[in-house]
C-alpha cells in the first residue's frame, strides 16, 4: 500500500502523454487508472490542477509539476502525523480520506480546501484546531489559514473557542444546513439578477424570454431545496 501511495505521485512525461491521449479519447479517469496501474485518484488530481478535462496537455503538466517542485522550499521536519483511534486501519482510513478529497474536487473545491474539509469531516470530533490540522495534513500553517478562511466563506466550516480560548474550525449539523440556506440565497440572487435583464432588453424580445425562464426554474430550485432542508434538518440531528 504505501509503495503505491509514493509512486503514484512520481508521473513520467510517458504517464502523462497516455492521461493526455485518454482525457482526449473521452476516457474515464478510472479506465486511464487502470491502464496504467494508478489509483484514479491519481489522475483525477493530475488532471484537476493542470487545467481540467478540455485543456489538460502532457508538455505543460510535465513542466508544470516539475517547476512546482522546484519551487518547494525545505521545511523542518514536522512530527508524525497522529495516528487514528485504535480499531481502525490506518492504510484504510487514508484511503477513504484521499476517496473523499477527491470527490469534493470533482464538487469545484481546490485540492487544500478539500483537505481540509475531509480531515474534518473525518474527525470525530468534527473540529481541530490550526494545529492539529497542520498536523494531520502535514502542511504549514499558512496552507491551513488560507483553506479555513475560504471555507468559512463559502459556509462550510465555522470558528468557535475551545475552554483553553483556542480558535477550532468546526463541521456540524448547523454548518451542512447553512451551507445549503447560502445555495437557496445564491439562487435567488441569480433569478433576482435575470429578472433585471428583463426590463433592460425588453419584455418582448428572445433574450428576455430566456432570462424569464432561467429566473423562473433557479427560483423552483431554489424553494425545493429549502423546503428539502428545513425538511431534512432534523435527518442531520438524530444522530
Amino acid at each position: 500500500m504505501t509503495r503505491r501511495r509514493e509512486t503514484a505521485v512520481r508521473l513520467s512525461q510517458q504517464d502523462r502523454q497516455q492521461i493526455a491521449l485518454g482525457v482526449a479519447e473521452g476516457l474515464a479517469y478510472a479506465e486511464i487508472a487502470r491502464r496504467l496501474d494508478r489509483p484514479t485518484s491519481t489522475i483525477t488530481r493530475e488532471v484537476m490542477r493542470n487545467g481540467g478535462p478540455t485543456a489538460y496537455r502532457a508538455e505543460p503538466a510535465h513542466r508544470a509539476t516539475e517547476q512546482r517542485a522546484h519551487r518547494r522550499r525545505p521545511t523542518a521536519p514536522r512530527g508524525p502525523r497522529p495516528a487514528p483511534p485504535r480499531g481502525r486501519d490506518a492504510g484504510a482510513v487514508r484511503d477513504y480520506e484521499e476517496r473523499f478529497t477527491t470527490l469534493l474536487m470533482q464538487s469545484g473545491l481546490p485540492r487544500m480546501m478539500a483537505r481540509v474539509l475531509t480531515c474534518l469531516y473525518t474527525t470525530d470530533a468534527g473540529s481541530l484546531t490550526a494545529a492539529g490540522l497542520v498536523a494531520r495534513l502535514q502542511v504549514s500553517p499558512a496552507s491551513v489559514s488560507k483553506a479555513v478562511a475560504f471555507l468559512e466563506r463559502q459556509g462550510l466550516v465555522r470558528r468557535d473557542r475551545d475552554e483553553r480560548r483556542r480558535e477550532r474550525y468546526i463541521v456540524d449539523d448547523d454548518v451542512w444546513y447553512q451551507s445549503m440556506m447560502a445555495t437557496v440565497r445564491a439562487n435567488a440572487r441569480l433569478a433576482e439578477t435575470a429578472r433585471q435583464g428583463v426590463e433592460v432588453l425588453g419584455p418582448d424580445s428572445p433574450a428576455a424570454a430566456r432570462l424569464a425562464n432561467i429566473a423562473d426554474f433557479v427560483d423552483f430550485v431554489g424553494e425545493s431545496i429549502s423546503r428539502a432542508a428545513e425538511q431534512g434538518r432534523e435527518i442531520l440531528r438524530k444522530n
